[in-house]
């Protein structure tokens, strides 16, 4: 039987924390700047977007502790047992001496107001970490979740390219410290079930896959936190409650990716920068599209299989998976099934989910030899938005030129992510020609009847569907550069 733990236990930049006080609502940066007075890390947005309050946190993954950088605002304080939390205030040495990270950013004029800064030098310092020599498209990647008003980029780019020069990651002076640090991390991932509070202020962190099995089974009206990109702007944008609460984002079993040659499988906790390797590498169509999900933090944060659950209509993953023939693993206590990922979705907030039954996986299947895949994001902003809608294609055609196959999915066209059964019909057995596809783009409106809303309007949103179509097709058929000479 699992042992039970009554508190959060975890360690800010050196000093061991112990809480038995958490609720499910706390979050992370309200923690740092109104108990233990860490005021580095800035609110700005509340909702994930700005980055002004990012920070690092790592976690242990196999025998290493892994840091992303994560916003603070939509992270739960009771998300964070076992982890490291490091914040701006660590990182320069006790006589003052700024860090690398920190002198190129001054050396470079990176700051002006400095609001922002905190932010952009922790996402500079996770990107070091991995990459002591970035290049822009590198730096520019790992900053698309922090915004800043005063300076414009440039600087802080230039900043990104100098901090070698100041040191190499060898001599990080929190490098010293790993060691230590993990030895210590080790120490509180005691594989015990944590959990304490009644009512909506219960908080339950499992300990294992087959614990959290039985404690949702058991606790079916509880709420499924992993990596609070959605439920986190529950609780600070509309002030909902949502105990009582388990947090998930570090069962081990759950943070698993199996490949073979036949197809590509991601366990629920697995977050999106997990699963880039392994999606890009089976679908290198998706590399431009994948980095497009969000920014960087909100990538290390959020996870396909919540992505799934949520049954947002206008979630990025679904209309690809769907178009892939993706098949969803359900789990209920020790009872497992499996469905169609197109089935789970049934109507608008309500998805092929039992009481007590959760998303455990998603398995992809690779594509056959010969089919074509494509993948187009359309949103207001190029990176770090949400999509007006998402549209995914993918096609066989024989020899003969004849449309054997088609999977067309779209999100934000419809009150789930659908197919579009009707066009796809429309096509199937026909020349992949233009005047197929002309012929077929009138069936949208069998299939879809898109609302308007802030993002899009509905005619936006029919007329772009129709358009991509034709897009898939002149890039299938070696008519794309054409195509974008005639929309330039």
């Amino acid at each position: 039987m699992t042992d039970i733990r009554k508190s959060i236990r975890f360690i800010l930049n050196d000093e061991e924390i112990n809480l038995t006080d958490v609720t499910p609502t706390q979050m992370l940066l309200d923690f740092l700047r109104l108990r233990q007075r860490l005021r580095g890390s800035k609110e700005g947005c509340a909702e994930g977007d700005c980055g002004a309050c990012t920070v690092l946190v790592g976690r242990l993954s196999g025998d290493e502790i892994i840091y992303d950088s994560v916003t603070a605002c939509i992270r739960f304080v009771a998300s964070l047992d076992g982890c490291h939390v490091v914040t701006v205030e660590h990182l320069a040495a006790k006589d003052g001496t700024l860090h690398p990270v920190q002198q190129a950013m001054v050396d470079h004029h990176g700051s002006q107001c400095g609001f922002c800064t905190p932010g952009f030098v922790m996402s500079l310092y996770g990107l070091w970490m991995r990459d002591p020599n970035p290049s822009t498209p590198s730096i520019e990647k790992a900053l698309q979740g922090n915004l800043c008003r005063c300076t414009g980029y440039a600087p802080i780019i230039r900043a990104a390219k100098a901090i070698s020069s100041y040191g190499a990651p060898e001599a990080d002076p929190l490098r010293a410290e790993r060691i230590a640090i993990k030895a210590r991390i080790m120490a509180l991932n005691d594989g015990s079930r944590v959990d304490f509070g009644e009512g909506k202020g219960r908080i339950v962190v499992p300990a294992t896959l087959d614990d959290f099995a039985a404690a949702y089974e058991a606790a079916p009206e509880a709420r499924i936190v992993a990596g609070s990109t959605d439920v986190g702007l529950w609780v600070t944008k509309f002030m909902r409650d949502i105990g009582p609460a388990m947090f998930i984002g570090n069962v081990p079993e759950l943070r698993r990716i199996a490949e073979n040659d036949s197809e590509v499988r991601l366990y629920a906790g697995v977050s999106y920068s997990e699963a880039r390797p392994a999606m890009v590498g089976a679908f290198p169509q998706l590399a431009e599209f994948w980095d497009r999900i969000a920014g960087e933090q909100m990538r290390n944060m959020g996870t396909v299989g919540g992505n799934i659950a949520n049954g947002s209509p206008i979630g990025d993953t679904p209309p690809v998976l769907i178009a892939l023939g993706a098949k969803l693993g359900l789990r209920k206590g020790e009872h497992r099934r499996e469905i169609k990922l197109e089935d789970f979705f049934i109507a608008y907030g309500k998805q092929d989910r039992q009481p007590g039954e959760f998303v455990e996986s998603v398995t992809i299947p690779r594509l056959p030899v010969g089919e074509q895949f494509a993948v187009y994001k359309i949103s207001k902003r190029r990176d770090e938005d949400i999509s007006a809608l998402c549209g995914a294609f993918r096609i066989f055609v024989n020899d003969a030129g004849i449309v054997g196959m088609a999977r067309i999915a779209f999100g934000g066209m419809a009150a789930t992510p659908k197919r579009a059964k009707t066009v796809e019909a429309a096509i199937v057995g026909k020349p992949w020609t233009l005047e197929t596809v002309e012929a077929a783009i009138a069936a949208f409106v069998e299939d879809y009847q898109p609302i308007s809303d802030m993002r899009a309007s509905a005619e936006y949103r029919l007329t772009v569907a129709q358009n991509l179509l034709r897009r898939f097709h002149a890039e299938t058929t070696g008519n794309g550069q054409q195509l974008k000479r005639a929309v330039a």
